[in-house]
């Protein structure tokens, strides 16, 4: 097999991954009443999820960084899979909790050797393009994955997406040890060495914006069902139909990030983001009655959103580029603990209140993130005359 084929076949993978962490979202509801829970309840297993990924990942990449990459991406696939079998094999919402830190952690070190296991494949000069098809994979779960989620689960039942997913995904990784060649990998960073680099005023204020950005974005995107739910009563076909919207406006948003970072610079494309997506979701909160243009200001948000993480990973690298792998790193763990964050309180919030209250949380959380970039990018403009390079 070509490399372009086994770089293809890892997107797929990606594909069913990003499926197995976004389709929860979609699904929220359904998932509560089969566990028996409450939907604020439920939204703790995008926590845990965020968590496990985030803490657990650098944990087992430094333990296992003496496996080559090909057998690190099995352990990942191993990991993953064991939490699938966990999610249909044993039931109560304690387990599907524990099937979700699991996969969390599968997850995780899945994506961060797949990027460098593709760089590898890709022929010179074409790393990035190489890498992009792993996001693309991603993205693509957002678009597909979650529509179609919410669809099956009309048609059966939620745990049908995973028996999917988990069949697939079991192919996939007899494929990847066929296939795929041992390769060398770089051994990590020390964790020490990783969070010396929060040291820097720069590094810090621009995780502290990924941080409550992605919370903002965390606290509606994990409670988006029942939030539309709350507008007026929908039909399967019409929800599905927004959530599928909402995926395209990720991927518009994406492509858009690159366009107005080249032409405007990293920080005005930022600050534009974060003042649009303040700016939707506190519209939305003031606006809640008039359902169709709430529904545009969602997808606006959800736009510019995407908009925003695109290019603060290139601001993230730009602030070390002699550890651009680390900076990702930290960047990738930051995004989950901001996940993690955002369903939480989302969560606490939602239990005494109204499922409204969510978008003022994300509209403040978002303008917190502002404040720091304001300041961060106004102090640069102080120190060096330009943040733009």
């Amino acid at each position: 097999m070509s490399n372009i084929r086994k770089i293809y076949m890892l997107t797929m993978i990606s594909f069913l991954i990003g499926t197995s962490q976004f389709v929860i979202v979609g699904i929220l509801d359904k998932v509560a009443a089969s566990a028996g829970v409450s939907v604020a309840t439920a939204g703790q297993l995008i926590t845990a999820f965020a968590l496990a990924s985030a803490i657990g990942t650098p944990l087992v990449m430094v333990a296992t960084a003496k496996l080559d990459q090909r057998r690190q991406l099995l352990l990942a696939l191993a990991i993953f899979l064991v939490g699938i079998a966990i999610t249909l094999a044993l039931p109560g919402f304690g387990f599907l909790m524990a099937s979700r830190i699991v996969m969390g952690v599968g997850t995780g070190v899945f994506v961060v050797t797949a990027y460098a296991i593709t760089a590898k494949l890709a022929s010179p000069g074409r790393q990035g393009e190489a890498m992009s098809n792993i996001s693309m994979g991603f993205s693509a779960s957002l678009v597909f994955g979650v529509p179609i989620g919410r669809i099956i689960t009309a048609a059966y039942d939620w745990q049908t997406i995973f028996w999917g997913i988990g069949f697939l995904s079991l192919l996939g990784t007899l494929a990847v040890a066929r296939l795929l060649p041992a390769l060398s990998g770089k051994t990590p960073a020390p964790l020490g060495e990783q969070f010396a680099l929060l040291r820097r005023p720069s590094i810090a204020a621009a995780l502290g914006m990924t941080f409550f950005v992605f919370i903002g974005f965390s606290v509606v995107n994990t409670y988006i069902t029942p939030f539309l739910a709350a507008l007026r009563t929908m039909s399967e076909q019409e929800m599905s139909s927004i959530l599928f919207a909402l995926g395209i406006a990720s991927l518009i948003g994406s492509k858009l990030g690159g366009f107005l970072a080249d032409r405007l610079g990293t920080p005005r494309t930022l600050i534009g983001s974060m003042t649009v997506q303040t700016l939707s979701l506190a519209l939305v909160s003031i606006t809640s009655g008039s359902v169709s243009f709430t529904i545009l200001l969602i997808l606006l948000w959800a736009t510019s959103a995407w908009t925003f993480g695109l290019t603060q990973s290139f601001n993230i690298v730009s602030l070390a580029p002699e550890a651009s792998g680390i900076m990702l790193s930290l960047n990738s763990s930051f995004v989950q603990l901001g996940f993690a964050v955002g369903a939480g309180i989302g969560g606490i919030a939602m239990g005494g209140s109204s499922i409204m209250i969510v978008s003022w949380l994300g509209a403040a959380a978002i303008a917190i993130a502002l404040c720091i970039a304001v300041v961060s990018f106004g102090f640069c403009r102080l120190r060096y005359q330009t943040c733009d390079e």
